[in-house]
């Protein structure tokens, strides 16, 4: 089943580049066709909810700098959703900010950053990324074989594990039409476990005693999700934050030869072109997150010095409390009981991946002499 076109792929409560969550077909997008006050009708409910318990969330984390306003923004949107599932009067506001404020929360970290610190640390990245995601994929198909998963369901939670999280899942499924069930096995899948780094890595970085670089490096290639990246290195520092950004926007960009492989593996073995797009082609638009262009965009405007110095503090806590605000959304948009009824098989598939991505990011680090 196809997800969404370009970088309007939902899902319901909240959409890809998120931690992950449920999927729904037919809803419209909250940046529909309707006009720019009826969109903003739509959305400022669930906007104005995100935003009461991001402020919350950064207040709680100026008393507990340890634990970080990202994680207790989640925490906190979780324990609501598990009080009571947010309404469709909010969900349009949550699924916006769980995306569109997660993006620009990125891009506005771009203004920070000079090229020559984008191209070097993404480079330098390479052989670990490298390794990484040949190393998860092929356990994925391994592992997957073993707990006797469907082919289609193995490909996604590999996919979404070594790449990119929801985002890889949603591309994936364009080129593979993968049964509905599949799709949300392997996104609440990929949820759990963005939930448990989050909450782990940090600390496991500080028991360690990791460098910023170190940590930026393991979480931008071992975390799923670009949020749960976002929300573990902000937490352990503004270094770490940066880079593990660079990394996880280069491990990204992987989607795009992962896609176009699978689908032309699929057409050699049907002998016939994969429809994933009218006339049997992979629309580049559908499986290439666009606002990456704007975060190099902003990476370039710092470089030309068209960013004031004086700026640079204010923009990094303003994407500080935009990553905040976009993990409560996610935390609200959270069902529990999806996750509940995905099963132990999809889960524990999910969990060898987990493991064997952290674990071999470290050891690729150590063989290259950057750990």
């Amino acid at each position: 089943m196809t997800v969404g076109t370009g970088v309007e792929i939902e899902f319901q409560g909240q959409q890809s580049g998120a931690l992950g969550g449920e999927r729904t077909q037919g809803s419209e997008s909250p940046m529909g066709r309707s006009g720019p006050l009826a969109k903003a009708r739509l959305l400022a409910p669930g906007v104005v909810a995100t935003a009461l318990v991001a402020a919350v969330a950064t207040a709680l984390g100026g008393l507990a700098p340890v634990v970080g306003s990202p994680v207790i923004a989640i925490l906190f949107g979780i324990a609501i959703s598990l009080l009571r599932r947010p309404s469709g009067r909010v969900r349009p506001g949550i699924a916006f900010s769980s995306k569109y404020v997660l993006q620009a929360s990125v891009v506005v970290m771009g203004t920070g950053l000079s090229l020559s610190e984008v191209v070097t640390t993404g480079g330098a990245s390479l052989p670990v990324l490298v390794g990484t995601l040949a190393i998860a994929l092929a356990m994925a198909w391994a592992a997957g074989r073993m707990l006797g998963l469907r082919s289609d369901l193995r490909t996604l939670i590999g996919v979404g594990t070594a790449i990119c999280g929801a985002s890889a899942i949603a591309a994936t499924d364009a080129v593979i039409d993968a049964d509905e069930a599949d799709v949300s096995y392997a996104i609440a899948t990929i949820f759990t476990f963005n939930v448990v780094a989050v909450l782990t890595y940090p600390t496991i970085g500080h028991a360690l005693g990791f460098s910023q670089h170190t940590f930026g490096l393991w979480a931008g290639t071992a975390i799923n999700d670009l949020s749960s990246v976002v929300a573990a290195s902000t937490i352990y520092g503004h270094t770490a934050a940066a880079y593990g950004v660079i990394v996880k926007l280069t491990r990204t960009l992987a989607i795009i030869p992962i896609s176009l492989g699978i689908a032309a593996f699929r057409g050699w073995r049907r002998e016939e072109a994969v429809e994933a797009s009218p006339g049997g082609r992979v629309e580049l638009r559908r499986i290439l997150p666009l606002f990456i262009l704007a975060f190099l965009a902003a990476v370039v405007v710092n470089t030309l010095g068209l960013v004031p110095q004086g700026w640079h503090h204010s923009l990094s806590m303003l994407s500080t409390w935009m990553i905040t605000a976009a993990l409560a959304a996610i935390g609200l948009s959270t069902n529990i009981g999806h996750i509940r009824r995905t099963g132990l098989r999809p889960l524990a598939l999910g969990a060898v991946l987990w493991a064997t991505v952290g674990l071999t990011s470290l050891g690729l680090q150590a063989l290259t002499g950057t750990l």
